[in-house]
């Protein structure tokens, strides 16, 4: 049996920008990527700690040591510059796998979004 778990987690990043004309997706800091093991592509919840909207969009990757954390399309309707987010990657794994796993938490400075 395949069990979802908590696969990655960006704790507490701030938006840095909402770009209601692009595409779609969230562009993160490739360093806050590779930190945590998100690849481009990939689907990723969204909580805002400012408004409690909850939604899913997927990762592209934003220049290094930028902290862009950037809300595209829609999804830039659900969040405001300087809103706070925790970022989560899912992974399925097999039940006695899950049970072991430790999934990668990342908790960049809250102000620039870098790595310290």
């Amino acid at each position: 049996m395949l069990v979802q778990v908590v696969k990655s987690k960006i704790h507490r990043v701030k938006v840095t920008g909402a770009d209601l004309n692009y595409i779609g997706s969230i562009t993160i800091d490739e360093d806050l990527m590779d930190a945590a093991g998100i690849i481009e592509g990939e689907r990723v919840q969204i909580v805002n700690n400012n408004n409690g909207e909850r939604l899913e969009t997927y990762a592209i990757p934003g220049p290094r040591k930028s902290g862009e954390i950037t809300l595209n399309g829609a999804a830039a309707r659900r969040v405001q510059k300087g809103d706070i987010l925790i970022l989560i990657v899912y992974g399925f794994l097999e039940l006695e796998e899950a049970k072991k796993f430790k999934p990668q938490l990342v908790f960049p400075n809250e102000e620039t979004n870098l790595l310290e």
